[in-house]
This record gives structure tokens, sequence and C-alpha cells, in this order.
């Protein structure tokens, strides 16, 4: 090993290597440096950053963010979980403004992804969760046998007066799948993992879905051919997407012109923290399930992953739940944008790479 690379890393080096978004901007807020995760998160090349404006690249919601930002250059500013526009994508993101006491009017930038380490308390819900799916083993037992008696009296009955056991046997069918997500959800041992063709998941999906969908819905794919093998579970991950896909074709099949569009791509700059596990898991492999509906109830959108918790009619508000579980699972993270001036919906999921 030569005296260079025993020595330190030079400064540059360091920041190339940091996960998380690092822009400087000049006292006229233009960009003069980006390291490589800022060119991964906003999207763009540092020749195109380079000299741009900071507000014009980062549009901010909130304009109070704003007025601090342009105001008061010397103060330091910490947010999380902040609305930002990048082009014609919403993101939510983590942002730090740090004054540089050296060169009065520079300052660092950072940006990280506002749904990393998984909000605390998720890792809390399967345990929530036990309880009920103990409960719900219970209950499957008399649900058997108030099924196999509706059976039983339906045979000494008029054909007329079927209808009634029918309806019987029916609920119990539809509570019985209620109570199957349940234990699914309170399920501790997570499903197997190995490297899989993410590509070929989504087609098994896309066919599914399609095959039972009455009202058929454009389905528009804009994958990246030369993307890895992930890491996960072929079942899980096919339910997952079989799930998003469908909430979002009753998502917009009323619109005049509905569609949905699938798409994929390799983001090497996103990192997040799997606690549980007490270590960093990299997730570069994104798919993300788009719909062009109304999207979620706003009074929502910060809970539609937790157990009980629909924007249908007639929702149970297990499905995202559940697909929120088997992604973790697999090491994964879900999140959920709404791109309102675009009218567009977002769920992208990113999953590990195979080793």
């Amino acid at each position: 090993m030569s005296e260079a690379a025993a020595g330190p890393p030079e400064p540059r080096e360091q920041i190339a290597g940091l996960t998380f978004a690092l822009l400087l901007v000049d006292p006229d807020l233009r960009i003069r440096e980006v390291n490589p995760a800022a060119e991964n998160i906003i999207g763009r090349s540092s020749r195109k950053l380079l000299g741009r404006k900071l507000l014009d690249v980062l549009v901010f919601a909130e304009s109070r963010i704003v007025e601090r930002i342009v105001a008061q250059e010397d103060a330091q500013l910490v947010a999380r979980g902040l609305a930002i526009q990048i082009d014609d994508r919403a993101v939510l993101a983590n942002l730090t403004v740090s004054p540089m006491p050296l060169r009065p009017g520079w300052r660092v930038v950072t940006l990280s992804d506002g749904g990393q380490g998984e909000r605390m308390g998720e890792e809390e819900r399967p345990s929530a969760l036990r309880g009920p799916a103990v409960l719900a083993h219970e209950i499957k037992n008399p649900l058997s046998a108030i099924r196999g008696a509706a059976q039983l009296i339906a045979r000494k009955l008029d054909e007329g007066d079927r209808s009634l056991t029918g309806l019987i046997t029916d609920e119990v069918d539809r509570i019985a799948q209620l109570i199957d997500r349940m234990q699914r959800l309170g399920r501790e041992q997570p499903e197997p993992v190995a490297p899989l063709n993410l590509h070929a998941a989504v087609h098994r999906a896309c066919d599914t879905v399609t095959a039972a969908s009455t009202v058929p819905v454009p389905i528009r794919e804009e994958f990246d051919p030369s993307l890895p093998p992930v890491m996960g579970n072929e079942g899980a991950l096919v339910q997952v997407l079989i799930n998003l896909i469908s909430n979002a074709r009753d998502a917009c099949q009323n619109e005049d012109n509905p569609e949905i569009v699938l798409r994929t791509r390799f983001v090497s700059g996103l990192v997040m923290n799997v606690f549980r596990l007490g270590r960093p898991v990299k997730l570069p492999i994104e798919v993300q399930v788009s719909d062009n509906g109304p999207g979620v109830d706003p009074a929502l959108r910060d809970h539609i992953f937790e157990p009980f918790v629909s924007s249908k009619k007639n929702g149970q508000g297990l499905g995202l739940a559940l697909v929120h579980k088997l992604v973790r699972d697999m090491d994964g993270r879900i999140s959920h944008e709404r791109d309102e001036a675009g009218g567009w919906t977002h769920f992208r999921i990113h999953l590990p790479m195979a080793k």
C-alpha cells in the first residue's frame, strides 16, 4: 500500500462518500459545489446544477423556510419532513442549512430522504398486532362451525330460502379473509429472501391485476432494463405490487383518461437505517407505481400505512398496512407522495440489491 493510499482521504473524497446530499451555496444562493448523493437525489448532474440558484432547484412548499434561507444568512436551519418540489417530483426531505463563520454568506445545505430510518414507533407495530392476531386465530374456529352449520341447514331448506344461508356463508368467508390479513400483519417471522428479477415480479403482478379487472386501465411501463437482481421474497413482492397496482386502478378508473405508470430505476444515493438490525442497508433499486386519480384524502396521507386506515368507502384498512410489513420484512421501505401540480399519486418502493 502506498503512503498516499495509507493516509486519510482528502476532504473532497470524504464529501463524495456521504450518503446524504450536500450542496455549497454562495452569498447569492448560487450552487457552487455538489456531491454525488446530491446529483442522485435531485436527479441532475453537477454540470447542470453548478451556478443555478438554490431556490430555483429546490422549491419549498412552506414560505417560512424560504424567508429564513433568504433573510437569515448567518442562522442555522434544521427542518424535518419538508415538502420540496424538484422539477416534476414532490419529495419529503430533511433539510439543514449551516453558515460558514469564516466565509460570511456562504452556507452548506444538506438534504436527506424524509422517510429514512422509518418513523420512530413503526418497529413496534408488529408487537401491537400480536394480540389481535392471537384473537383472530381463536375466532376462526367458531367461524368454521357457523359456516358448516349454515351449509347443513341449506340442505334442508327450499331453493327460495337458501339465499339467507348463502348470505351467512359469504359473510363468514369475508370475515375469514379479514382475519387472514390480520394474522399476516402480526406474524413475527419474515418470509425468506433470495435474489430475484424485479421486472419478472412486476409483470406477474400486472398480469394478475389485468386478468381480474372488469374495467381495464392502461398501464405504461418505464423500466431500466439494466437493473441487477434485488434481494427479496418473490411471493411477498408480487403481493405488494398487486395491492399497489389494484389500488392505483381503483383510484383512477373513473378519470376521463385513466392511466397507471410503472417505473424502475437505480438510485445509488439512497440509504436507509434499519434500526431493528442495527446496521444501515443501501436501497438503490426503486420501483414506482403512479396513477392519475384524485389521490388519498389529505387528512389520511400521514397514516395510510397504519392498520384500519382506509380512504375507500368499504375499505378494511389492512391492504397498505400489509404492504408496509412485507416491504419492511425484505429490508425495504415504501413511501407515498402526492404531486398536486401534475395530478399524480406516487408509491415508491426501495429495495436492496442482491449481493
